[in-house]
């Protein structure tokens, strides 16, 4: 979900409805209009879904996504901002896709049909919610006010949401179970478990006695099936003769742990054919059993099988827990071709939710994406790159919706045949469920499963504009040479036009943009008095260092100013006559032009990278002011390339004081 993503709810205009059923051929034309035909997944219906969804995605020439999240930035400043530098956009996409929510995520795979010279879609919406234990994540009011605006079902998402394992997850749960294997077993060692208490001694032997009437009973004939209604009087504890893995065995019901552990105790030195196994099926009731085997080498065979079936117990919850995932996995091992529309959230949060903790740097991140999804195009950068589909936009707004009603009007206005840009057209149909059609009604939900299927459309229609034979070229889009200049490209701000190259970590603004913003030149200020705005902080420094000194004063948020000076020299002088300022108590303190920025004693400033440092922080609090003191990020006094060399000679460190003294000339 993307704030810049709103269209109008709007029925299309009435048109008969084409649906064939792909197992009878058959075609019917009702008379109202069809609603746009969505698979909606939950709980409920994903595991049959999803054998359906992998032969789609595998016959797919690509696939198109989309994603609905409960927010964008959790603090107004770690929106993407006008001098942010490309590490520190990464960093603010990093902070966002971990500290909120997947909520629905559209998979629209097309496949080209050449017996109809058309695309084949399959818009699947799933909705999605994480259920791990003590799992937090954050709700920006904005987002969720937006879903609700588009009638966005919470219940759904709550109730039946599927909830999913990222690879780390799963990871971590067979390494735990993996350990309990290795603590039980089959018997607890209970050399180091002593009876000390007296009740403790009491119930062993009481115990003990039960066990040896069951033993004798089994081998020497007696009621041994009958149930014993409790250990002692008054007790809820009872035993029960059954069988376990074709063995005679005893049914344990209503003991704690401890009596459990005492149980093994006894077991460990008096009965060498009777073995304790505990079934692990704890989500439901755990089970506990004394099994009586009749040598060793049964004995053996017995807690190998035991084993074994915790292990395929904990594999399938373990499967099972994985949930969504798995959709994540397909699209991951088929290599398909990517489609998505400003993406780089999207993308992030695939890999934060589904792979593990997203890399720190935005060299680490792209270089392992790539390993997992090769293939990714964005129609942003489509449509603003390429001059022909910019110009077919008419330099209107890029967002997904204008661009689906620039690009393809015979899917949203069926009744508009007659316009001479529709004889190009693609022709797009959608299945679901074995039934396909070839006209609908607009999806009149701001929904994740739409919003894909739109995506697949517009990169489509773009493809034809670029001169795609799609009789021939639709088996190696991904591949294809004209669209060598646009894939793996994605934009880490698309309104500075940040593009970074997915195959090598690369990002142009480190060619045409480090002109305009040579980042060594830029002082971050914070704490400052609140009634201060850029206009004054401006001219008060322009009054220390010279009229022309700042460029531009940048407001973070009221309680934070980026100011990019004329050169980077500016930089340590102002840092440096901060800090004297500060350490003296005379009178210049006051009259200086400083003094306005300085006042309360609390001002903070330093170079970009201690900016660097606080974005990369996992905590976000609102204020600027207040993340940088909670971060702990210390005013610095010179920028971090001055402190990285060697100390500098005395009569240079004076150039604070020359400068403070200028300006006492100048009053004078």
């Amino acid at each position: 979900m993307r704030r810049h993503k709103r269209w109008p709810l709007r029925p299309l205009a009435s048109a008969s409805v084409r649906c064939i059923s792909s197992a009878a051929e058959t075609v019917t034309t009702p008379t109202a209009a069809a609603a746009f035909p969505l698979k909606h997944v939950t709980r409920s219906n994903f595991e049959t879904t999803l054998n359906d969804l992998r032969a789609h995605v595998k016959a797919a020439d690509f696939v198109a996504i989309d994603l609905e999240m409960t927010g964008v930035t959790s603090a107004p400043w770690r929106d993407s901002l006008e001098f942010d530098r490309y590490d520190v956009r990464y960093l603010k996409v990093k902070d966002s896709a971990e500290k909120f929510a997947v909520v629905q995520f559209g998979v629209c795979p097309f496949r080209w049909d050449s017996l109809t010279h058309s695309f084949v879609s399959h818009p699947h919406n799933f909705y999605v919610f994480p259920r791990q234990d003590h799992h937090e994540f954050l709700c920006q009011t904005t987002s969720m006010d937006f879903l609700a605006k588009y009638q966005f079902d919470f219940n759904t998402c709550i109730h039946e949401g599927i909830s999913y394992l990222s690879r780390r997850q799963e990871e971590e749960a067979s390494n735990r179970f993996e350990m309990m294997y290795d603590d039980e077993e089959g018997v607890v060692e209970t050399e180091d478990f002593k009876l000390v208490r007296l009740a403790d001694v009491l119930f062993a032997e009481r115990i003990k006695k039960k066990l040896n009437e069951w033993r004798s009973e089994l081998l020497h004939g007696g009621n041994a099936s009958s149930e014993s209604p409790g250990i002692s009087n008054g007790s809820t504890q009872s035993t029960e003769t059954v069988f376990y893995h074709m063995r005679p065995a005893l049914s344990l019901q209503g003991f704690t742990s401890h009596q459990l552990r005492v149980i093994r105790l006894v077991l460990g030195k008096h009965f060498g054919d009777l073995v304790y196994i505990h079934a692990n099926d704890k989500s439901s009731c755990s089970q506990d059993f004394v099994v009586y085997t009749d040598s060793e080498s049964d004995k053996e065979n017995l807690l190998k099988e035991a084993k074994d079936e915790r292990r395929k117990v904990a594999e399938r919850k373990i499967q099972s827990a994985i949930g969504f995932r798995q959709v994540i996995d397909l699209l991951s091992s088929e290599k398909k071709l990517i489609v998505g529309h400003n993406s780089i959230l999207d993308i992030a949060h695939v890999y934060s939710k589904f792979m593990g903790p997203l890399p720190s740097t935005a060299e680490k991140f792209v270089a392992s994406i790539n390993d997992h999804f090769p293939y990714i195009v964005d129609t942003k950068i489509l449509l603003n790159v390429n001059p022909m589909l910019n110009q077919r936009m008419k330099k209107s707004s890029t967002s997904l919706s204008s661009a689906f009603s620039s690009l393809c009007p015979q899917i949203e206005f069926p009744s508009r045949s007659s316009d001479s840009f529709l004889q190009q057209r693609v022709k797009i149909d959608v299945e679901v469920d074995n039934v396909r059609c070839s006209n609908w009604n607009a999806g009149g939900k701001h929904e994740a499963g739409y919003d894909a299927f739109m995506t697949g459309c517009v990169f489509a229609q773009a493809c034809s504009h670029l001169g795609f034979d799609f009789e021939h070229d639709s088996e190696n889009i991904a591949q294809n040479e004209k669209l060598e200049k646009y894939i793996n490209r994605l934009y880490l701000s698309w309104t500075s036009g940040d593009i970074i190259d997915l195959r090598t970590g690369h990002s142009n603004a480190e060619n045409w943009r480090v002109s305009k913003f040579k980042y060594e030149k830029i002082v971050l200020i914070w704490n400052f008095p609140r009634k201060l705005k850029a206009r004054q902080i401006k001219e008060c420094i322009c009054k220390a260092f010279g009229s022309t000194s700042v460029t531009s004063v940048y407001h973070l948020d009221d309680t934070a100013v980026f100011v990019l000076f004329k050169n980077s020299e500016l930089v340590s002088e102002f840092l440096k006559v901060k800090e004297q300022l500060e350490s003296d108590n005379g009178p210049v303190t006051i009259i200086h032009p400083l003094s306005k920025i300085l006042e309360g004693g609390k001002t903070g400033a330093a170079d970009y990278e201690a900016y660097k440092e606080i974005c990369s922080s996992h905590i976000s609090k609102v204020l600027f002011s207040d993340q940088a003191e909670t971060v702990g990020v210390k005013p610095r006094t010179r920028p971090e390339t001055e402190r990285r060399e060697s100390m500098v000679a005395v009569t240079d460190n004076d150039k604070a004081s020359d400068l403070i003294d200028a300006f006492l000339a100048s009053r004078v």
